[in-house]
């Protein structure tokens, strides 16, 4: 009888515990990127999981705000159509702060300042030195990408987007276009992990339209936009935020 009791008291204790740990979980922040943007966000084949600055950045402000953070992988247009119909809660993918952009969704404090520079073939360096000199020329961009706005500015340009950077990359290489117009960071860490094409392309010394990277959550959520600009705070406070930008820019 007392073995009974023991058992009985075991178990209610197991189920409470199991309630108090069910209670208390993390909610999940469902976190919306196009993993093409490095050194922002990129696939890490051998860890097998989304890596990166921003990817970093979210998974440990989400974690200060009492959410695990759940990366999902779609393109970069489809990302405020799924803030705004719920599918998924926050943007992080390296999106830059707009007045247009403003409209749809509430951005967080800034936490990148960034700009726009070009990356030409090495042999084209006499011709192009500045962005004045892409004056009718092909150039090639990222879909939905503020480099895509710029470059269709500028007099007589032919341009043509791609889904990610890669394939702007492979579109320069292969000598069809003059030149690629991107966030200055993203060109950089492109010839960095890539030192054997170094010497084949060049970036530009000047940056264009200096601009501000943000997380977006959908347009009226205070609760959440409130906590991970607390998050961010408390972060840049204490030295995390620190921490993790020196990880990825160090240089």
């Amino acid at each position: 009888m007392m073995l009974k009791k023991a058992l009985l008291v075991a178990g209610a204790t197991l189920s409470l515990l199991g309630s108090v740990s069910s209670t208390y979980a993390a909610e999940v922040l469902r976190v919306g990127t196009e993993p093409t943007f490095a050194p922002f966000e990129f696939m890490d084949t051998k860890a097998r999981e989304y890596a990166g600055f921003d990817m970093d950045l979210i998974r440990a402000m989400a974690k200060r705000a009492g959410y695990e953070a759940k990366i999902e992988n779609m393109g970069f247009d489809a990302l405020i159509p799924a803030l705004s119909t719920g599918s998924i809660d926050v943007i992080a993918s390296g999106i830059s702060i707009t007045p247009d952009r403003q409209k749809r969704v509430d951005f967080t404090a800034p936490y990148y300042k960034s700009g726009l520079s070009y990356m030409i073939r090495a042999e084209s360096k006499n011709d192009i030195k500045d962005f004045d000199d892409l004056k009718g020329k092909h150039i090639a961009v990222q879909i939905g990408n503020t480099g895509a706005e710029y470059a269709k500015s500028i007099p007589g340009s032919h341009v043509v987007a791609f889904n990610t950077t890669n394939e702007a990359f492979m579109d320069l290489a292969g000598g069809n276009s003059d030149a690629v117009i991107l966030d200055r960071p993203v060109l950089g860490y492109f010839l960095k992990t890539k030192p054997n094409l170094a010497k084949k392309f060049h970036i530009s010394e000047g940056v264009a339209d200096a601009e501000y990277y943000g997380f977006a959550v959908r347009k009226g959520n205070t609760k959440l936009l409130d906590a991970l600009n607390k998050a961010l705070e408390e972060m840049k406070a204490d030295g995390e935020f620190q921490a993790i930008y020196d990880k990825w820019f160090a240089q």
